[in-house]
């Protein structure tokens, strides 16, 4: 991976995608072919390693939420493997400081021995970035990744240098260990595409995993796809149309999740203290182009937005307390919404 450089002596990337259709249909043939290669190392997360493949054909990133030992670091190894992109990860600490993920200027000498600050750059300068346990560390070093997440680019020192292209970040986090934990902030959940939860494996999964065990997974898996062509697919799915009845339906979907909508169901206003932003309206469009492609289809349509609405909502909703006390989780109040709010109005 070649040295970060400061913002201004960086060119724009160049415009590589002269004809979207004809990229797009070899879309579905190399993500069926991802998909299989991260299959010969992680047993039993189709849904997630498609989620991640979503979010990264569509600029975003995935919190993936899941109890130890469900193969999360494993995953995203895979994934980077089969794309052949550079990998980075930080296992984040509560003394983990923003440098540490950043990098930094260090004194050192030029080729002429003249002394001078030299940037070191951190992790996050690489292609597809495992934030390992972020809500470990406190606000501060968490923040640190907001730039990076939401601008691509990195501020040290007052220099501004921008990220290699294609940018995916994948974080984990604990959901049952909360002593010495820092929640994330709102405006940071609000900056991942989906949130996914990991559950335990099937027992048929588990019985797979338990016969291929290896103390070598990595070893066998070969990239599939070549960054150039990650970039020119997102390039390409960015062109997908969707139909006006679509942004209708996903907009009205998004409304409905605030209690303050004039339109939004009684019981929004009984569970739910705040709903999903507009940024939430925009990522349903976003990523169900992503979703369309991988699928064969050049338009994104309404049964994209009902797959994708619990990934993107169900992080971008506070629930109220009354909805603690009857026990209705965020995928509760999500599928009851896609009951009742109709395709078509």
């Amino acid at each position: 991976m070649t040295e970060p450089e400061p913002l201004s002596t960086v060119a724009a990337p160049p415009i590589i995608n002269p004809d979207p259709a004809q990229i797009l249909d070899e879309f579905p043939r190399k993500f069926a072919q991802v998909q299989t290669e991260v299959a010969k190392a992680v047993v039993g997360q189709s849904a997630t390693v498609d989620a991640a493949l979503w979010a990264l054909f569509s600029r975003g990133h995935c919190l993936l939420v899941g109890v130890p030992g469900l193969a999360k670091t494993l995953l995203v190894n895979a994934l980077a493997r089969s794309l052949d992109l550079p990998f980075s990860r930080i296992q984040f600490t509560p003394d983990l400081m923003p440098s540490d993920i950043t990098g930094t200027e260090i004194l050192g000498q030029d080729e002429n021995g003249q002394r001078k600050f030299i940037f070191t750059h951190g992790p996050v300068f690489t292609n597809v970035l495992l934030a390992d346990e972020i809500n470990r560390t406190p606000p501060k070093t968490q923040a640190a990744l907001l730039e990076a997440m939401q601008e691509k680019t990195v501020t040290v020192a007052g220099k501004l240098y921008r990220l290699a292209e294609p940018f995916i970040v994948l974080a984990t986090q604990n959901p049952i260990e909360q002593e010495g934990t820092y929640p994330l902030p709102e405006a940071q959940l609000d900056r991942f595409l989906f949130e996914v939860p990991i559950d335990y494996p099937s027992f048929e999964d588990e019985r797979d995993l338990v016969q291929q065990h290896s103390f070598t997974p990595l070893e066998h898996l070969k990239p599939v796809i070549t960054t150039t062509e990650v970039l020119q697919f997102r390039d390409a799915i960015a062109h997908l149309p969707a139909a006006p009845n679509v942004v209708d339906y996903a907009v009205r979907l998004v409304r409905a999740t605030r209690p303050g909508d004039a339109h939004s169901p009684e019981y929004i206003r009984r569970w739910v203290r705040w709903g999903a932003s507009p940024r939430a309206s925009q990522y349903l469009i976003l990523a169900g182009r992503a979703r369309a492609a991988s699928q064969g289809r050049f338009n994104v349509a309404c049964e994209d937005v009902r797959a994708l609405a619990p990934l993107i909502l169900r992080h971008r909703m506070i629930r109220s307390f009354q909805a603690d006390a009857e026990g209705k989780t965020a995928s509760d109040i999500i599928t009851k919404l896609l009951e009742d709010i109709p395709t078509n109005e």
